[in-house]
């Protein structure tokens, strides 16, 4: 019998596959435990469109991350802290001050995780951060540290 997979099963298939099992495990198993349906045409059809649908909104979303990518690339960040001798800082920045900053100046909310920095910011000057906007979408925004 061919059956459709509502939620990912360890060992027989993931969300949305077609699979052919036996009559005993699907009717008994499978379809009572809301695990699988049967692949009959209206299913089949069924799950073609919500594939189609997810797709969609995939292309959607990932078109909004590329431009919201590319407006947060044109921002220069600037940070202004107390600097020691030799342009140190007495402290450092770290992806958390960058991130309050950057809702504070601009108005966008960006999680710290998705800021990467290698080390903090310890020294005054201009530096190149990357910030993930989605899956493979980067934004590199600049950094000016300057002293008060």
């Amino acid at each position: 019998m061919k059956v459709i997979l509502l939620k990912d099963i360890k060992g027989t298939g993931k969300k949305g596959d077609i699979i052919n099992t036996s009559d005993g495990h699907a009717r008994n198993y499978l379809i009572p435990r809301k695990l699988g349906v049967e692949a009959n045409d209206a299913n089949i059809k069924e799950l073609e469109y919500k594939k189609a649908n997810v797709e969609k909104i995939k292309k959607n979303e990932l078109a909004d991350a590329e431009a919201f990518a590319k407006d947060l690339s044109e921002k220069e960040l600037k940070i202004i802290t107390k600097a020691g001798e030799g342009g140190k800082l007495f402290g450092s920045i770290t992806s958390k001050d960058l991130a309050d900053q950057l809702k504070d100046d601009f108005n966008i909310d960006i999680d710290k995780k998705k800021i990467v920095m290698k080390n903090p910011i310890k020294e005054l000057g201009t530096y190149e951060v990357e910030i993930k906007t989605y899956p493979n979408v980067k934004a590199v925004i600049k950094v000016t540290v300057i002293s008060e």
